[in-house]
């Protein structure tokens, strides 16, 4: 067998080129496009730390920063009388930052640690229903722990359910309590040929992932597909989630691959991305498993829980593959009696599932920390107005929108709505010039005892689609009276649409 890392070498994979296009763009701008002038984006940027704060807490440094990070899958299986059908793969917190190291020494004098609990999110929770997380140190800083004992029952009929984690310090002083995203509750993966009605348990193009390997159909023997050290190994306590890709066939003018949107089909090329790290594996044919072999004809979309195997592209019929805690390639062969069927062993045979990574980030330095920091208000989306509504979880009055540094006038609407006046751009940069470049600047919740809250949000100041008739005479430009005239016009009404939105903002105000 030959090891994945060689296989790479061969394959001459550009990796950074494959990581770029994986992650989520920021949108240019483009001369005549109809982008709004200010919009929000989902996506992260860097904080300016040089801009002025109206409130200290907000140009606080991010290594007062304190991350608490789950990962789960989007499916969970039933459990039926006294069997328990445990999640597969186990959710996963990593707790980040060095602020959890001074918060500890400062409430326990520096003994003991971290603790924390994970149950199924219900109306009536005890410590005796959960899973008690003990946290160790890895080898990058960050703290770890795995739920491996959770299950849902039966008994339970809900379609979908969240997991809840508690986490205390070691006085008992409790940090906070943090949710995951919605699971979705299934009897059994799907053996048919999924339609739209079932989309949700579709692989779509660019979601996230993650794969492991059963040998024996053991679950002492399950495998995860992971990264570690900046290699691809087969870990028993931790899994990766990977960004899977639809690649179409390289350009002849340029050699490079692009990325395709839509549902994973059996026999498509994907690559699998690591969301953390950026590595990439080689381009890879995705086939369907049945019975210990891959078949080359089935075409169907790839489904939650299917079992998988991927073929590298440029390699024929060797196949991604575990061999004790090492990922390899495996070198099948044809069927004897049908050549569209390649036998494969058992480490060549993954299960795919739907992942989600949950990012929890605060700052508690101008805040008390004897206030948990749940509920932890969560932002979904929002509008494309000088008046911007914030859409998600958990808000209320006591919260504020900060654009970068800024805070900005909110309104509280309802617990999953805020108001607030998008800033004026001189409150960032007075350099800056509206028709030269773009301004990005993260958003953020700031609750009135100190604590802020990280988005995975930015603010995107758009330069204006045409320069003024000033810069135009500079450049020697003939003069357009009607233009000059429309694009007057123009400013004075958005003049006009500034001053009526925030008299209207103080209106609701009052």
């Amino acid at each position: 067998m030959q090891s994945v890392r060689t296989m790479m070498d061969e394959l001459d994979v550009v990796e950074d080129g494959h990581r770029e296009a994986s992650r989520q763009q920021v949108a240019c701008f483009q001369p005549g496009s109809t982008d709004p002038i200010t919009h929000l984006l989902d996506g992260h940027v860097e904080w300016d730390r040089g801009a002025q704060s109206a409130c200290p807490s907000l140009g606080a440094s991010r290594e007062s920063e304190q991350c608490v990070v789950i990962l789960h899958a989007k499916v969970a299986q039933k459990s039926y009388g006294n069997e328990k059908r445990f999640f597969c793969p186990p959710p996963c917190v990593y707790i980040s930052g060095h602020a959890w190291r001074l918060m500890q020494d400062c409430l326990t004098a520096g003994s003991g640690g971290l603790c924390g609990y994970m149950c199924v999110d219900t109306s009536a929770q005890t410590h005796g229903d959960a899973f008690k997380l003990t946290f160790e140190l890895l080898t990058d800083r960050r703290m770890f722990a795995c739920a491996k004992s959770l299950f849902i029952s039966d008994q339970d009929k809900r379609k979908h359910f969240r997991l809840l984690l508690q986490i205390f310090m070691a006085s008992r002083q409790e940090v906070g309590s943090f949710h995951s995203r919605l699971i979705k509750v299934i009897s059994k993966p799907s053996q048919k040929r999924q339609s739209m009605k079932n989309a949700d348990l579709c692989i779509s193009a660019c979601s996230r992932v993650a794969l492991f390997n059963r040998l024996r159909s053991q679950t002492v023997s399950t495998r995860y597909l992971a990264v570690e050290g900046g290699a691809f190994i087969a870990s028993a306590r931790q899994w990766t989630a990977f960004t899977i890709t639809l690649v179409e066939e390289p350009r002849s003018d340029r050699g490079d691959f692009a990325l395709s949107e839509g549902f994973v089909c059996y026999g498509s090329v994907v690559q699998l991305v690591c969301t953390e790290s950026g590595i990439t594996l080689p381009p890879m044919v995705i086939r369907k498993v049945n019975k210990q072999h891959a078949t080359m004809e089935v075409d169907e979309p790839v489904s939650q829980l299917h079992k998988c195997a991927f073929e590298f592209r440029d390699k024929p019929q060797a196949y991604l593959c575990l061999s004790n805690d090492a990922i390899v390639v495996h070198q099948a062969t044809c069927g004897v009696r049908d050549p569209n069927r390649v036998v494969l062993n058992d480490g060549a045979c993954w299960t795919i599932i739907g992942v989600e990574v949950v990012d929890f980030t605060f700052n508690q330095e101008a805040a008390s920390v004897q206030t948990p920091v749940s509920p932890f208000p969560v932002i979904n989306g929002g509008g494309h107005v000088a008046m911007l509504e914030l859409v998600g979880e958990n808000l209320g009055p006591h919260l504020k929108v900060c654009f970068g540094n800024t805070e900005a006038e909110t309104m509280f609407k309802c617990p999953k709505s805020l108001l607030c006046v998008v800033p004026d751009i001189s409150a960032f940069s007075v350099a800056w010039q509206p028709r030269c470049s773009m301004l990005t600047v993260p958003v953020s919740l700031l609750r009135v005892d100190g604590v802020l809250y990280r988005t995975s949000f930015t603010f995107t100041y758009t330069p204006e689609l045409q320069a003024p008739p000033a810069a135009l005479r500079t450049a020697g430009i003939p003069r357009d009276p009607v233009g000059e005239a429309e694009q007057e016009e123009d400013v004075l009404l958005e003049s006009i649409h500034q001053e009526f939105t925030r008299a209207n903002f103080h209106l609701f105000m009052t």
